[in-house]
């Protein structure tokens, strides 16, 4: 990312200063700063952050980069001036832990707010938003609306199937996820299965998936839920017609339910504003902080009785699978391993 882009976007959350977004460092501590490391788009939290300031008086100062966040907030050491990480995907929120970056957090909010599987047992980590690892199939060629992930290695779908690479985080997740449903075993079996029914060699984007349906490379594919929105609600017009050339369907585990990840937060080891960063993490869950990730980004609250936003409800109703997400995490050095043995990208 060029110096350029990251000064744009950082500019999307108003409170950041100039000197962070040439790369300089925040202020170390202050009573009414909390600092923030996320690696999601500013759009998505400018709006949540701005009302947590209002309503605290705690100035958010954050810091956006796709990539190497966690490498960062390590190489900075007792200096650094992270409060909290926000990333996505389990294998990220787990590689901070692994990294010894994080420290424990004790929040009766938290905790009340949030399922015991999306959240460390250890409270390391939160999740904040979750999102489905649906199938998209085409309206046309597919009269299937309901499937399980195992139905992906049913020789009927021979040459059908389209996917990104499964060594991608989000497929890495599900490998890993169906290591713990079935075991090491079952689940290199059904890696097979779903290469053999592959139409082309994985490539591309989960959007790509939907963009080879409508011109009938292959009729089913596994997307996330919240690209189906972005597409229809974009500005892209190639992109909503992607998406007008499929239906949604939330895919169960055999025995199941549907596999979810998420994005989740962390408090930084050396946090030199905790308080401040508690009091963040604890709005992150409140209902109207789960709200905006819900409508805003296309994705499912973590908290209960949050309503979602209505093309993601047209999905049908999500029952997410219970599995605790620190287990689908400590599985996903096997799930890549499974992957690269059965030369499932090649």
């Amino acid at each position: 990312m060029t110096m350029n882009t990251m000064f744009a976007r950082a500019l999307l959350l108003g409170t950041i200063s100039l000197s962070t977004a040439a790369g300089m460092a925040f202020p170390a501590a202050a009573q009414s700063v909390v600092n923030v490391y996320t690696n999601r788009e500013p759009g998505l939290y400018s709006a949540t952050l701005d009302e947590f300031t209002k309503a605290t008086g705690i100035k958010v100062n954050a810091i956006f980069s796709e990539q190497g966040l966690s490498e960062r907030i390590k190489a900075e050491g007792e200096n650094s001036p992270a409060d909290v990480l926000i990333t996505v995907d389990i294998g990220r929120i787990q590689e901070a832990v692994d990294l010894g970056i994080t420290q424990p957090v004790k929040s009766e909010a938290l905790n009340s707010a949030i399922p015991s599987q999306l959240r460390d047992p250890e409270g390391r980590w939160f999740a904040l938003s979750m999102r489905a690892r649906s199938i998209y199939a085409s309206k046309e060629r597919v009269k299937d609306k309901a499937m399980t992930y195992e139905d992906l290695a049913d020789p009927k779908w021979k040459g059908k199937i389209c996917t990104r690479s499964f060594q991608h985080q989000y497929n890495i997740a599900l490998t890993a996820a169906m290591i713990v449903k079935h075991g090491e075993a079952a689940t290199e079996e059904w890696l097979k299965g779903v290469k053999a029914n592959l139409a082309k060699k994985p490539s591309g984007g989960d959007r790509d998936v939907a963009k080879d349906i409508l011109a009938g490379v292959c009729d089913i594919g596994l997307g996330n839920t919240y690209y189906v929105g972005l597409m229809t609600n974009g500005t892209n017009p190639e992109q909503k017609k992607w998406a007008e050339a499929i239906n949604v369907i939330l895919p169960t585990f055999k025995g199941g339910a549907t596999h979810v990840n998420v994005s989740g937060i962390a408090m930084m080891k050396n946090a030199p504003n905790r308080e401040n960063a508690l009091k963040l993490m604890e709005y992150m869950a409140t209902p109207a902080a789960q709200h905006v990730f819900a409508d805003v980004n296309y994705e499912y609250p973590v908290r209960a009785g949050i309503e979602i936003n209505p093309l993601v409800k047209s999905f049908g109703p999500l029952k997410a699978e219970e599995m605790s997400l620190a287990e689908v995490a400590k599985n996903r050095a096997k799930a890549s391993a499974l992957v690269d043995k059965v030369g499932f990208d090649r």
